[in-house]
Order: structure tokens, then C-alpha cells, then sequence
């Protein structure tokens, strides 16, 4: 398939990682890209593959993934929403010590009330699934339906004592309190905070006239979530985590109705471009002061996930870099990753911003792909 290769920075050895690159586009059945920027500007940019599902290198004729792709990002998203929160600190509209309740008053419910808005972004909660579902096939997209449930629901364990991923339930709790604060949703707040000022393709409630950017997910053959996890009776809560956004036949990120819906935990859509500015100007220091930054990138939680047993560190919202090499070799990463293989993030040390964009979804034990594109770039950079 074809390959794009851009050294905007005249990186010594460009050749080297447009080649690891390569080799996976040549593997695969779709598209990807990996863009590097430093501080808002662009240093390496790759695309290759189709934006579409191909079943051989030869059908991919005008479908070409190029720098305008868009795709979901999953739980990319939880890195953007991050962004916002650390943008609200900094100018002194949220302090993430403060109990939830502060902002949300009927979330002290079922003993809550001592509940930290660091907590929530830390993933150490105990509300990793909504109970009881509001009814719909599409209530998930309803936020502020989600919200009020948790609001009364007892958590799992008391919080602060295990971390868990909270794979959407972080993003209905995260909107409420971005719409207890602001009057408005973490999609309007991603536009006016992130996505219009610095001209960035990162959306959380896709505009109609764009969904032609939009590259089709799918799933490769033995794909599977949560593969460190064993227990029978933990996998059935990963089944209701997961069960409507990655478990079912057909996947619903390929709808326009999560398209232009809000799941601030997981609908969130971009290109590469946008997610490697956007994590670039975070690392530089030019988004949110140096404080927040370094507030916001300590580690706030870390243990093996209680219900995933896969080993986690937090900071606030931000993925850090972790026992399993997520970020690479830089001990100071930070980002979030999305379901399939899609990472995006900072190598702060070195002021770069990172984003590997894909549509062909791999299980986490088989996929290497950004992770050897990370190994070069480090022997580069």
C-alpha cells in the first residue's frame, strides 16, 4: 500500500522509522499514521493504507489514508477531556481537590460526599458501570441520563482505595462536572478550549459536513479487550463495561449517532495531525502553565487494575508512562491510548507530541505497531 513520508524537522535517520512504518502498512488491512510535533509544529508525518477495509494491498485505489483521515479515537478521548480540566484549573475554575459534590451537590448521595473531582480523573472511584442502564438503544449517548444514575449509585469499593479503569463512566462523570461548572458539554468546551483556537481536527460531536473524513473501524480477526484479565466473574463486568461500544456484532463507532454524539469517555474523533499538536503544545508548556502541567501529569493513582489486573498509572485524566512500556522509553509520558492500538501523547523531556491513528483495530498482546515506531523515534530524537 502506499506510504506518505514528511520530514518537515530534517530528522537524521527519518529513513529508519518511515521504514518501521512501512512495514506495518504493508501488514495490514486498513490505514494508520503516525505524526511527531514539537511544539505545535511538525516534525515527522506518516500515512499509509486505506481509510477503508481492504482485504488485499490492491484494493485500496482512491481511499488512501492522508493527512485530512479522521477516525475515532476511543479512549483517546479521556486525554482531550484531560486537556480541558487541566485548561479549567489553571484558570482557576476547578480545583480537583474539592469533593464532587462541591459542584454537583446530589453526587454526595449513597455515601459519596467526601468523593474528590481527583478521584474521578484518577480512576479510583468505584463506579465502573452504570446500574441501572437508562432504557433506549441509544442512552449511552445520553449524558446527562448516565450522570444522574451515578449520582445515586453506591460505588464498588470505597473510593480511593482501588484503581479501575472507568472506561465510560469517566467521561459521563467528567460532563457533568465540566456542565456543573461551565453551563456547557466536554464537547462545546473541547471546540472552544482546544479545537478552534489552535485550528485542531479534534472533535467530540462530529459536524454532519465531515463525516466523509470519517475512517470505518474494524476489527481484526481474534480481536479481544481486556487480555491480562483471567477471572470469569471480573470479565463479566468487563462484558458490561464494554458490552454496546466494543463488544457488539456490528461496531457502533462506524454510526453517525456516536459520531455526533458526546461520549466524553470514547466518541471522540480526530486526525493524527490534531492529536500530535495538541499533545506537542501540552509538552512545550504553551497550552496550560507549568504548574497545572506538572500537576496534572503526577502520579495520582497507580496499581494493577482491580478488574482488568492490567498495570495502571494516572495522573489526572493523562495516562503516564507505565510497568508495560506504553509511552516508550520516556519516563515522564504522558497521553491516553484508545481501544485497538490508537496512542496518543507527550514525551515532555524532549517537547514532542505523538499521535499513532489507526482504523484496524489489533488486541493489545498482538499489536506492536506503535510501539516499534516509539523505539526508533527515541534513538532519533
Amino acid at each position: 500500500m502506499t506510504v506518505q513520508a514528511h520530514n518537515d524537522g530534517e530528522l537524521p535517520g527519518f529513513d529508519r522509522l518511515a521504514h518501521a512504518f512501512s512495514e506495518h502498512v504493508d501488514r495490514s488491512h486498513g490505514g494508520m499514521a503516525f505524526c511527531v510535533y514539537r511544539n505545535g509544529r511538525p516534525l515527522v508525518r506518516l500515512y499509509g493504507g486505506s481509510a477503508e477495509h481492504c482485504t488485499s494491498s490492491t484494493d485500496a485505489v482512491g481511499s488512501a489514508w492522508g493527512p485530512d483521515t479522521m477516525a475515532v479515537i476511543f479512549s483517546g478521548t479521556k486525554g482531550v477531556v484531560a486537556a480541558v480540566a487541566a485548561l479549567l484549573v489553571d484558570r482557576g475554575m476547578l480545583d480537583v481537590r474539592l469533593s464532587v459534590a462541591h459542584y454537583w451537590p446530589e453526587f454526595a448521595a449513597a455515601g459519596k460526599s467526601r468523593v474528590t473531582v481527583a478521584q474521578v480523573l484518577s480512576h479510583t472511584v468505584g463506579l465502573v458501570y452504570v446500574d441501572p442502564e437508562p432504557p433506549g438503544e441509544w442512552a449511552d449517548l445520553d449524558n446527562a441520563a448516565n450522570a444522574a444514575v451515578l449520582a445515586d449509585q453506591t460505588p464498588l469499593w470505597e473510593p480511593g482505595t482501588r484503581v479501575a479503569y472507568h472506561a465510560i463512566t469517566y467521561g459521563y462523570l467528567m460532563n457533568e462536572i465540566f456542565v456543573r461548572i461551565t453551563g456547557k458539554s466536554a464537547g462545546q468546551l473541547i471546540d472552544e478550549l482546544l479545537g478552534r483556537p489552535l485550528g485542531l481536527a479534534v472533535y467530540l460531536g462530529l459536524p454532519a459536513e465531515l463525516e466523509r473524513r470519517v475512517a470505518p473501524m474494524f476489527r481484526a480477526p481474534g480481536y479481544a479487550i481486556s487480555t491480562y484479565l483471567t477471572d470469569p466473574e471480573r470479565r463479566r463486568i468487563v462484558d458490561r463495561m464494554y458490552g454496546k461500544t466494543l463488544l457488539a456484532p456490528t461496531l457502533r463507532a462506524n454510526t453517525p449517532e456516536l459520531h455526533r454524539g458526546e461520549l466524553a469517555a470514547g466518541g471522540g474523533i480526530a486526525t493524527a495531525d490534531g492529536m500530535a499538536t495538541l499533545y506537542s503544545r501540552l509538552a512545550a508548556g504553551a497550552l496550560v502553565s507549568p504548574a497545572a502541567l506538572a500537576d496534572a501529569t503526577a502520579t495520582w493513582s497507580e496499581g494493577i487494575d482491580a478488574i482488568n489486573d492490567r498495570p495502571l498509572r494516572f495522573g489526572l485524566g493523562f495516562e503516564l508512562a507505565d510497568a508495560i512500556g506504553s509511552y516508550g522509553p520516556e519516563a515522564r509520558a504522558f497521553g491516553h491510548s484508545g481501544a485497538g492500538g490508537s496512542l496518543h501523547g507527550a514525551w515532555p523531556e524532549r517537547d514532542l507530541g505523538f499521535s499513532f491513528l489507526t482504523n484496524e483495530m489489533l488486541s493489545e498482546n498482538d499489536d506492536t505497531r506503535v510501539h516499534d515506531m516509539l523505539a526508533v523515534l527515541d534513538d532519533l530524537v
